[in-house]
């Protein structure tokens, strides 16, 4: 019944980004614990950052990109699932539009994750926070926009599925905002250690919000073979169409705009007159 689906992708983006977690943290635990250079002096915890600006900083800036990528992808397509019938479809514009901005907000979420695994802590520690802020805001702006949606849709379709994922997704967003914004204030009073820990803790969960986006493919394993009721009628109308121009071209020559004395029209073709 499952075969190879669109619920493949965010379990792959997820699995990507928690090897690549796990990878980073137990090669600085391996290594003795370093202190890096990018690491504050009563810094003894590591951030992600500090670790991704050294010896694996390629592995960190290629499995940002294929996480983010293969998530984005998440979001286009369960735009198109939803337009092709194949998910629950939206019933107002509002609701696409809270798509899209969704799927905007979520590029510019991946491209502030690329570009900081690019521009590291260590050599471009200014550029670096700023992307780092455009990561989180734009994932957070993203699940908000999502949220909107699936409440909306939740209200012409009332399916056990849509709601769970609603609920999901507003837990994300409460407990990674306030994550985000303790990560902050640690920060800011130059308590690093409980910073990094936190850092640790918001990519951690990071990875189950990606993983969530499995429940919302589900209907669509149901539907693999239905079509849209739009394209099923516009399929109607140009078979419609079809047998209209098959039916004139099967009719006798017209002679003075009447067909010849003894002629009938094909039965289909009479129907039309």
């Amino acid at each position: 019944m499952w075969g190879i689906s669109y619920w493949i992708v965010p379990l792959f983006s997820g699995v990507i980004w928690l090897a690549m977690l796990l990878g980073m943290l137990l090669t600085w635990v391996v290594d003795g614990e370093p202190h890096y250079s990018s690491m504050n002096e009563n810094q003894h915890i590591a951030y992600i950052s500090n670790i991704g600006a050294e010896k694996l900083k390629p592995m960190f800036i290629a499995m940002s990109a294929v996480t983010v990528v293969s998530f984005d992808l998440v979001f286009i397509f369960e735009r198109w699932l939803r337009h092709s019938g194949r998910l629950h479809p939206n019933t107002s514009w509002f609701q696409k539009i809270c798509s899209i901005i969704c799927i905007i907000a979520a590029i510019a979420g991946a491209a502030g994750l690329i570009l900081l695994s690019i521009f590291d802590t260590k050599r471009h520690p200014n550029l670096h926070d700023v992307f780092l802020v455009l990561f989180i805001a734009g994932y957070i702006v993203s699940a908000i926009a999502i949220c909107v949606e699936y409440q909306r849709l939740g209200v012409h379709h009332r399916h056990s599925i849509l709601h769970l994922s609603f609920w999901i997704k507003i837990g994300f967003i409460i407990i990674e905002l306030g994550l985000a914004i303790a990560f902050g204030v640690m920060n800011r009073q130059e308590r690093y250690n409980m910073a990094a820990i936190l850092e640790w803790v918001i990519s951690l969960i990071y990875t189950f919000y990606v993983w969530s986006f499995f429940v919302d493919f589900i209907p669509a394993v149901r539907t693999k073979h239905h079509q849209s009721r739009e394209t099923a009628v516009e399929m109607a109308e140009s078979g419609s169409q079809d047998r209209l121009y098959e039916d004139h071209r099967n009719l006798p020559p017209m002679a003075n705009g009447y067909p010849p004395r003894g002629a009938t029209a094909s039965p289909a073709a009479a129907g039309h007159f």
